[in-house]
């Protein structure tokens, strides 16, 4: 559920609108590279391929947990296609030109369905090839379907399952989570407990609030909740800005 990015970015930037007043385009094309798996994967394509296009993911993702939710099983109602309603929805965001920008830019983690070895793709020679590897890092067997993703002839699956948190090789990565943890941008953990668990390469507070957490993923909650969750990760996306110095 995790995305990294590596930032070039040295100077700090004055807010430019009431709207997005720190996360700017100025500083998305500061980026050099972003890494993710599952939803991460997602985001980080979004910040390297269409950055001016967040407003509209938000929107559909608002859509998405909705038609979700109405389902009388969730995502595993028999009958409910997950997988196509995701690719349609990333077949609208993407330009058609999201391969190329893409290329060597975006490095998305995926899992061998058969092996369970992880792979790292950042090469897309077609806008189809860039859309079945992100589909793959997001497919959970049995609740987004039961046949994995091919890609390549091979099958795929989550990228979560083996490297949820992947760091670059080059310069600095900074680390998002949506579970509390010690990544960069993560909720604050307010309990008392100090145990973290290794997951798949990512650390976690293991904590009755992250398995809120997690179920909230898999489980969308209402509308109210979910801007709620938003406002919450803009703060600590904010809060982390404002430590290094990026931004006034």
């Amino acid at each position: 559920m995790c995305f990294a990015v590596l930032s070039n970015k040295t100077r700090a930037l004055k807010p430019q609108t009431n709207d997005v007043p720190y996360v700017n385009l100025q500083l998305l094309s500061s980026l050099k590279a972003c890494a993710g798996a599952s939803a991460g994967a997602l985001v980080a394509t979004v910040m390297i391929t269409a950055p001016d296009k967040l407003q509209h993911c938000k929107e559909f993702t608002y859509r998405f947990a909705s038609n979700v939710r109405s389902q009388r099983f969730g995502a595993v109602t028999p009958g409910y296609d997950f997988m196509l309603e995701l690719r349609e929805g990333i077949e609208e965001i993407l330009p058609p030109n999201a391969h190329q920008l893409a290329n060597e830019r975006l490095h998305v983690s995926i899992t061998h369905s058969k092996t369970r070895k992880n792979s790292m793709v950042s090469s897309f020679t077609s806008r189809e090839d860039l859309i079945k590897v992100l589909l793959a890092s997001c497919f959970v067997p049995v609740y987004a379907g039961v046949k994995p993703v091919e890609f390549q002839g091979q099958k795929w699956i989550d990228g979560g399952f083996t490297d949820s948190l992947p760091i670059l090789p080059v310069g600095r990565t900074i680390t998002v989570s949506p579970f509390s943890g010690p990544q960069d941008i993560s909720p604050a953990h307010k309990g008392i407990s100090k145990l973290h668990l290794r997951l798949a390469n990512m650390s976690v507070v293991f904590s009755k609030d992250n398995i809120i957490r997690l179920n909230e993923a898999l489980f969308p909650s209402s509308l109210p909740r979910l801007k709620a969750l938003e406002q919450e990760g803009y703060q600590d996306a904010v809060h982390f800005l404002k430590k290094e110095r990026w931004i006034q």
